[in-house]
């Protein structure tokens, strides 16, 4: 069962720790010191809601209803766009960044609004989380299906945890408002590029 833990935790981990919308915001987050609670805690909660789906079997009925998922797919098409103007804006803007201060620029429900829309308007957490890892989860039997998917748990939550509370440590290198600058440039370029591939 050692090994079968050991298989999710690396499947998992496989699949959380890529660069996408969601970890680019958690980062942000956990720079700015801002929610981060909050938005860790509903991120590896999502994740244990989706895997937990896709080891009980939910994966095969996302695969038989294509339109839900296309639906799904332009809706967060319209809201990575946006968010990308939004991170270009502060990118153009740097007197809006408050790179040094402890002031939240962000409240609570805009951060909570902002996690639950990237993680559940994505397209690709049902497809690589649900599908992947539910079928992944489904070789290894009864009970090593729901092992597998503990140890996909446990991925996602020592990788959302050390990229919101480990961000802080890279909080000199962000006292300087260029450092905000080129990163909020980064994320509206990502968020594009990953706008344009949920429809491509």
């Amino acid at each position: 069962m050692l090994a079968t833990f050991l298989t999710g935790v690396g499947a998992g981990a496989s699949l959380i720790v890529a660069i996408g919308a969601q970890n680019a915001f958690v980062l942000r987050q956990g720079l700015r010191r801002e929610h981060v609670l909050p938005i860790v805690l509903i991120c590896i909660a999502s994740d244990a809601v989706l895997i937990a789906a896709g080891v009980a079997g939910l994966g095969a009925l996302i695969a038989a209803a294509p339109l839900a998922l296309e639906i799904v797919r332009w809706v967060g098409f319209a809201f990575l766009v946006v968010y990308a103007l939004f991170a270009a804006r502060r990118a153009l803007r740097p007197e809006e960044l408050h790179a040094a201060s402890g002031t939240a620029s962000l409240s609570l429900a805009a951060a909570v609004g902002t996690t639950l829309a990237l993680t559940w308007l994505n397209p690709h957490v049902y497809l690589d989380t649900v599908l992947l890892l539910g079928s992944l989860s489904a070789s290894h039997g009864d009970p090593g299906r729901w092992v597998f998917g503990a140890g996909a748990v446990l991925a996602s939550i020592l990788w959302f945890g050390l990229l919101g509370f480990g961000a802080r440590f890279l909080a000199p290198v962000f006292a300087r408002p260029v450092a905000w600058r080129i990163l909020d440039g980064a994320i509206a370029v990502l968020m594009l590029v990953l706008a344009v591939l949920l429809v491509v």
